[in-house]
């Protein structure tokens, strides 16, 4: 036998799922549709924050190829020059007296210790690994802002249908107090009053309408629309418990979130930066090759040398600029491993604050439920009180508005849910539930 918490439950689900489908099917029309995927998927291709984070993957993925590439070939320069001269003089490529030169040059120059090479290598690799880690995070941050949006439309939609209902309570308890003040069994305040609640409903439906519009541009803006864009409607089932414990998602977080991943990964690229800058107290050992062409006229022929050279150079003072160097990577890698630091110290608390905001929600949601029910049934019973002259219009409209802010409560609280548990997957770096068709598992 169903307890009488689960009997108001289905009846308020019973009662209340059906209107959202219509204000789903009540949609403007000429105004495209879309769902969370779609509209998760459309804002990562256009939002500035997102085309950012993967311009910096392919130009990390760049560097890390440069630094092998550097580390395993030489530098290579062709060259080629033409010289007139006002009096001719003696070509040392030719052996005559020629007012031309020409010479026509290929060098190759590999470090074999120094340069810097193992220390850009390291770092490039840090660099990439960190723009990875912020390409993840820089998903999910965009991935939440759109959630906002459209889970804003749905909200706005819903407060239109609330409001709606409440100008048509209103309405017809005019029409009934019109009838009983005709009748002389009610005065004619009663109807004052009710007509009062009447232009302050009108009032609400105009603002309700006029965030709509707002809600609708701002989620089209978000998919790359210059329009509006309306949300498919979105399953109202009260959200199940959440599948880890805070624990286990505090533990995860601190593993693979992605914002601590990209703290960690900054750090460890201003590390290597600063191991880059130190390399230039160590020698440089270079081997050269250069072979050459020497004429007066192109393309060079008259003589052709080559020369191999091994040069150490040790940089000894450059007015201080290397240790300039040296100070700004060394601040930098102390911030960023207080930034890091940071994040890490923030793991507990920001989990257990969105932890607990989905659990508070999905709690706020049965007990808006209860309301519903409960404030429905007491606005009927008065209505049908006031026609039998049993109550006053003030018991009335504090009952109709009890039921109004009844139902936008559990809105609210829907719209609460939601954000939670899109604030603990951004949070995570992955989606928390199996059914990809309202909770995708890629952002």
């Amino acid at each position: 036998m169903m307890s009488f918490r689960n009997v108001v439950l289905s009846m308020a689900l019973g009662g209340l799922a059906a209107p959202l489908q219509t204000a789903g099917q009540a949609r403007p029309d000429g105004v495209p549709v879309v769902t969370l995927e779609e509209a998760r998927r459309l804002a990562l291709t256009v939002d500035p924050v997102a085309v950012d984070a993967r311009n910096q993957v392919e130009t990390a993925e760049w560097e890390r190829r440069a630094a092998r590439i550097d580390l395993l070939t030489p530098e290579i320069t062709a060259a080629t020059s033409y010289t007139h001269f006002s009096e001719p003089f003696f070509n040392f490529g030719t052996g005559n007296i020629s007012p031309n030169a020409t010479s026509a040059t290929l060098q190759a120059n590999y470090t074999l210790f120094g340069g810097g090479k193992f220390a850009q290598l390291k770092r490039s690799g840090a660099s990439l690994a960190h723009a990875e880690a912020s390409e993840t995070a820089a998903a999910f941050s965009v991935a939440l802002a759109t959630d906002g949006a459209y889970f804003a439309v749905l909200a706005e939609r819903e407060f239109r249908r609330v409001t709606t209902e409440r100008l048509r309570r209103a309405e017809e308890q005019l029409t009934v107090a019109r009838v009983r003040v005709v009748a002389g069994d009610a005065i004619a305040t009663d109807s004052l009053q009710l007509l009062l609640e009447v232009n302050r409903a009108r009032l609400a439906l105009l603002r309700s309408d006029s965030a709509l519009a707002v809600s609708r541009l701002r989620l089209g803006r978000r998919v790359g629309l210059e329009g509006p864009a309306d949300a498919a409607p979105f399953d109202t089932a009260p959200p199940p418990p959440l599948p880890l414990a805070l624990d286990d998602a505090i533990t995860e977080m601190r593993a693979r979130g992605p914002s601590v991943q990209a703290a960690r990964a900054a750090e460890r690229r201003a590390d290597a930066l600063l191991g880059l800058e130190r390399d230039g107290y160590f020698p440089d050992i270079t081997l050269g090759a250069t072979t050459g062409a020497y004429d007066s006229e192109f393309f060079p022929s008259a003589l052709s040398r080559t020369q191999v050279a091994l040069t150490v150079s040790l940089p000894i003072w450059n007015g201080g600029q290397r240790e300039l160097q040296v100070a700004r990577a060394r601040a930098q890698r102390t911030l960023a491993r207080a930034e890091r630091a940071d994040h890490e110290r923030a793991i507990t608390e920001q989990m257990t604050s969105a932890f607990h905001g989905y659990e508070t929600s999905r709690a706020a949601i049965e007990l808006a439920l209860v309301g519903v029910v409960v404030a429905n049934e007491t606005f009927r019973v008065q209505g049908v009180r006031y026609r039998e002259g049993a109550t006053s219009i003030l018991d009335l409209l504090e009952a109709q508005v009890a039921l109004s802010e009844a139902e936008a409560t559990l809105v609210q609280s829907r719209q609460g849910a939601r954000l939670a548990q899109t604030r603990i997957e951004s949070l995570l770096g992955r989606r928390i539930f199996e059914n990809a068709s309202t909770f995708p598992r890629n952002p």
